[in-house]
């Protein structure tokens, strides 16, 4: 038997991020997925909640953070950032009335998966469940459609995405899949 492997390069960036700098945070996030790029990553994982910055605190609450971030990630599509890449971005989202704290995987200007985060950290400095609901879901769980935002069903043709605990599978075999933080230390996560 034959067998064959695929390499994956990872890139991941550790950007300094400010709290509701949607101007600042997108462009150093565009030179992250640039810089990746060139340097041969296949895929480009950034911090949690890159998007809008991780303390937002309070902004978390109001629905303008939210459509901030998807204006922003949109402006990231339009520049072509997740072209020839997969993008994994931390944003919050809204769905269902609910706010999770997500990873968006984009490649090519599509939202390919929305996974929301299952554990909360919420000891010392910490207070997500203040602002950010776990996502729970069943062993049998097939995930949810997300419908995304006029922003982006307009802009890009893409009206959907997989929201929930999910993996994506290349055409190579290449199986991605994703946790945040304090899912990396929670039994069962």
């Amino acid at each position: 038997s034959t067998s064959s492997s695929s390499i994956v390069t990872v890139s991941t960036c550790n950007l300094n991020q400010w709290a509701l700098d949607f101007t600042g945070n997108t462009n150093r996030i565009y030179q992250s997925c640039i810089l990746s790029r060139q340097a041969g990553a296949s895929y480009r994982l950034g911090p949690e909640l890159e998007i809008c910055g991780y303390g937002c605190e309070d902004h978390f609450l109001e629905s303008d953070t939210f459509d901030h971030c998807w204006e922003s990630l949109a402006e990231l599509f339009e520049r072509g950032a997740t072209d020839g890449i997969l993008c994994d971005f931390g944003m919050p989202i809204l769905h269902g009335g609910v706010r999770y704290n997500c990873r968006v995987l984009c490649r090519d200007r599509k939202v390919l998966l929305i996974r929301p985060k299952t554990s909360m950290a919420d000891n010392g400095n910490y207070r997500e469940s203040r602002y950010f609901t776990a996502y729970k879901t069943s062993e049998s769980s097939q995930g949810e459609t997300f419908l995304l935002p006029s922003i982006m069903r307009d802009s890009f043709n893409q009206r959907t995405a997989p929201f929930g605990i999910m993996y994506l599978q290349t055409y190579d075999g290449v199986t991605v899949g994703c946790e945040s933080c304090e899912e990396l230390w929670t039994p069962k996560s």
